[in-house]
């Protein structure tokens, strides 16, 4: 079928629920994503921070390949060596507990919501609890997930009294002080905010969360399903403030493209709250996403991911912030490892318009809430990956 076919077949059938970008995508090499008609594509989206890996990985794809030749499926009712060794690896990466694994971000969040409230109730045997989130975050959308986003747009069709939710300002713990009092459970927050504009967390400001929390025996949930495995520069972005969460949620290059997430606990929230007949998920952490889980990790190591982010995104901000000095159009960037954002004068120039026309450049870039251009590589780019990016954003703008 021709590239518009496949375009019109796919109008047809699938629900409108996204506004596709009018290209079929065929199959990927390292950090190049190839389409239907064979043209080059520098990824600099990476399936919106999923392929850390890059495309077409031998190890990774020998490691899924060998799995669906054992076993992919026997729910949760059975233990499996893949998904015992991913949670042994997971717990000892973050520091905590244990793990539940899910197929989703989103649904790492409604189990960590869960697990926060379950907490809360063992205590005072009451259901009417508060949990405070932050304006711009972004957790999903599924409902539990929808009632912690930050962003009445994509919250306000689903708004529901399943769970009660007041948010603060990110940044400002001043904000969040005035919101806290005795039905207060959880304080959930992106650690580095993604969709709302790519927003790291201020030292002060999450190290004054974490303490809140401790005084007040509440749940500091970290949502780290964009910000992290390595994007950061850290294998898990809390790591630069000297924090732990009481709960993580994890997601996107957990994988590298198969659909698992995890929410981990610390000891305190493992032990008493969720208990069997809590939750539950039929697919959540099979043999066959563990075994991607599991060769993601290894190839962390044997590749040094981490030392990689580090060296290439110093560089990368360096030529993000030499655009900013020469357009207008860009009032600067932020963000933190190989999770960027340039922000944009949109009076003058829109991130959606150059994220366009990048495309036709042979560019895929995205955008962050309505005025950041979103920069979120594979964590193995090079410095010349960084440069032939330059090349096709200036030729964008």
């Amino acid at each position: 079928m021709s590239m518009q076919a496949i375009i019109d077949e796919g109008e047809k059938y699938l629900l409108h629920a996204y506004n596709r970008n009018n290209v079929v995508f065929d199959r990927g090499q390292g950090v190049y994503l190839y389409d239907i008609d064979g043209k080059k594509y520098l990824d600099f989206c990476a399936g919106i921070a999923v392929f850390a890996l890059g495309y077409a990985n031998k190890e990774y794809n020998d490691a899924i390949k060998g799995q669906i030749d054992k076993l992919l499926h026997t729910s949760n009712l059975f233990y499996s060596e893949p998904t015992v060794k991913a949670a042994k690896t997971i717990v000892e990466a973050t520091g905590l507990n244990s793990v539940f694994f899910t197929n989703s971000g989103a649904e790492a969040i409604e189990g960590a919501i869960k697990a926060a409230k379950k907490y809360a109730y063992n205590k005072n045997k009451s259901a009417k609890h508060e949990i405070i989130a932050f304006e711009h975050s972004f957790h999903g959308r599924t409902l539990g997930a929808l009632s912690v986003t930050g962003n009445i747009k994509y919250r306000e069709p689903f708004l529901n009294d399943n769970v009660s939710v007041k948010f603060a300002n990110y940044n400002d713990i001043d904000s969040v002080k005035a919101l806290l009092n005795d039905k207060t459970c959880a304080i959930i927050l992106e650690t580095v905010q993604g969709e709302g504009g790519i927003y790291p967390a201020s030292e002060s400001f999450i190290k004054e969360i974490r303490e809140i929390c401790d005084k007040n025996d509440i749940a500091m949930i970290l949502d780290e399903i964009q910000c992290g495995m390595g994007r950061s520069g850290k294998m898990f972005a809390y790591e630069h403030y000297g924090v732990k969460p009481d709960i993580v949620t994890l997601a996107k290059a957990l994988g590298c493209g198969v659909p698992i997430g995890a929410f981990v606990l610390n000891e305190k929230y493992s032990k008493n709250s969720l208990v069997p007949g809590d939750h539950g998920t039929t697919y959540g952490g099979n043999p066959f996403v563990t075994a991607a889980v599991n060769e993601v990790f290894n190839q962390f190591k044997k590749r040094n991911i981490l030392e990689n982010v580090n060296e290439v995104s110093v560089y990368l901000e360096t030529k993000l912030d030499e655009l900013v000095k020469e357009y207008d159009f860009l009032l600067l960037r932020r963000g933190k490892g190989l999770m960027q954002g340039l922000v944009f004068d949109t009076d003058k120039k829109t991130p959606a318009e150059v994220s366009k026309k990048a495309l036709e450049n042979g560019l895929v870039i995205i955008t962050a809430g309505s005025n950041v251009l979103r920069f979120l590589p594979p964590l193995i780019i090079t410095k010349e990956d960084v440069d032939e990016m330059i090349v096709k954003l200036r030729a964008s703008f």
